[in-house]
């Protein structure tokens, strides 16, 4: 477990819960660049990891520079994702060159090349944001092994506004668990972002840096040209406080109201904040979104709470999970109670089985599930209430748990605008092995797992009326697509978008 910062950490404007000290460089301190590294938090605003490096490069009066280390298709990341976030930190380089901090793009393994740029540039401090993802987390401690003993590397949590480690010290059960936690130091941790000040002193090396953006877009759309793009979403920062705060249609100025009563009707998916590809590529901060959000709250005081607990409980609780559960993608993550009646059921007669490729292709006997695979497939966005009912099919028409599970995460991580992301491995878990859930009344397959059904659906809203709707959401898709000249950008009709 990371420490928290020690006395020999220079003052920060950013609070001191909010740093973990991976690794403490030799004393006295190498007078070396500080570096951030950015992953998680894409963005040059209210963003509590650039802040922090800025601050300590002011104090030390030293350069800063930011790096980017783009991985080979992480995670299985095709055209879909890795062209959103691409074009979002071609427009974050422009919105950083005022502020004279380089930014600099490596591709390979960050492993190598991040250690590699520290060493060269004689950097004396590594500051990175927070994933609580096992592979971020294993090249960070591989990256601590690597630097020299002279580096300090601090990890910022600039994602979460109450920090993780403070939220709680351990892995918790349920919402329920973690809500009082988090409301308690709220008042402490949701307070407005300082103004990012210029650096002191200038990065002095003069080499060329240019960035040939549309390369490195092409070769990404190239190679993951299996799951293309979506239109329907505009990258950026500037896109993203867009759709939370536009005079058009922004979703506190303009569609707040309907959230708290239409966000699980699949019909009205303009209900939603439209937020989670942002959110996931830390291209807005969560906690601008809660301080803009409070200030509504006189208006729609239900709206707004039940947004708050969404944005701040609920993703807090996947971060928690995923932090202090190794296994939060697979059945050794899950309860034993939920293992255990799993396990119990596996062999049970399934009316229906379908393979992979069945399943990816929306190939089954029900229309209501084909529907919600095609959305997610076509559009990049499956409707949250249908994420829930089409990854319990999967565990009903797959062979066991295991294989449920890994078909959920697999097209899930594959389609989705923000697939691999800690909500997405709740999600999955939640629906297929009961995480943050409670035991209910035992039945065959599912065992004592919350059971959903078509039945259930079409007492909640209309069914014909979402598949109808997808019907021609695809369709016109195809058809736009089929419109494009070769090379050209796919229009997306933008008043279906989530």
């Amino acid at each position: 477990m990371a420490s928290l910062p020690s006395a020999s950490t220079k003052p920060t404007s950013v609070q001191l819960g909010r740093i973990h000290v991976l690794k403490e460089g030799s004393h006295p301190p190498q007078n070396g660049p500080v570096v951030y590294w950015m992953f998680r938090d894409q963005r040059l605003n209210d963003n509590w990891a650039l802040i922090h490096a800025v601050d300590q490069a002011n104090k030390a009066n030293v350069p800063v520079a930011i790096a980017f280390n783009l991985f080979d298709q992480f995670l299985g990341a095709k055209a879909r994702q890795l062209g959103f976030m691409l074009k979002g930190l071609r427009q974050l380089q422009k919105s950083i060159e005022h502020t004279q901090i380089p930014f600099f793009l490596f591709q390979g393994t960050a492993e190598e090349t991040i250690p590699k740029f520290l060493g060269e540039c004689k950097a004396s401090l590594l500051v990175t944001d927070f994933s609580p993802l096992r592979q971020i987390r294993k090249c960070k401690d591989e990256i601590c092994k690597r630097v020299s003993d002279s580096v300090t590397i601090h990890e910022v949590d600039a994602h979460n506004v109450v920090p993780v480690w403070l939220a709680s010290d351990k892995l918790e059960y349920s919402a329920k668990t973690i809500r009082g936690k988090i409301n308690k130091l709220i008042p402490e941790y949701l307070i407005d972002f300082p103004t990012l000040q210029p650096p002191n002193k200038k990065w002095d090396d003069a080499t060329d840096r240019f960035l040939d953006w549309d390369g490195l877009i092409a070769d990404v759309l190239r190679n993951g040209a299996e799951v293309p793009e979506i239109e329907w979403c505009e990258p950026g920062e500037t896109a993203a406080m867009e759709v939370l705060m536009g005079n058009k249609d922004g979703f506190l100025t303009k569609r707040l109201k309907s959230y708290s009563m239409d966000r699980n009707n699949p019909l009205k998916p303009r209900a939603l904040s439209c937020l989670s590809p942002y959110l996931h590529f830390g291209q807005i901060s969560a906690q601008r979104c809660a301080l803009e959000a409070r200030s509504f709250r006189k208006h729609n005081a239900q709206a707004v709470d039940t947004f708050l607990e969404e944005l701040i409980v609920r993703r807090e609780l996947a971060d928690n999970f995923c932090y202090y559960q190794p296994n939060y993608d697979a059945m050794q993550g899950a309860w034993e109670w939920a293992r255990k009646t799993l396990m119990d059921h596996a062999s049970d007669k399934r009316e229906h089985t379908y393979t992979m490729e069945q399943l990816e292709k929306a190939q089954t006997a029900d229309p209501l599930w084909n529907a919600s695979q095609l959305e997610m497939v076509h559009y990049g966005k499956m409707h949250g209430f249908m994420r829930m009912y089409w990854a319990k099919k999967i565990l009903e028409w797959t062979k066991g748990p295991k294989e449920a599970l890994e078909i959920c995460i697999y097209l899930n991580d594959k389609y989705e605008i923000d697939g691999r992301d800690p909500n997405g491995y709740v999600g999955c878990m939640w629906s297929i092995c009961g995480v943050h859930d409670q035991g209910w009344r035992e039945r065959p397959v599912f065992g004592k797992i919350r059971y959903m059904n078509y039945a259930g659906c079409k007492r909640k809203f209309n069914v014909d009326g979402y598949i109808a709707y997808v019907k021609r959401l695809v369709g016109e898709i195809k058809k736009r697509k089929a419109e494009s000249p070769v090379g050209q950008k796919t229009k997306q009709p933008r008043n279906e978008q989530h």
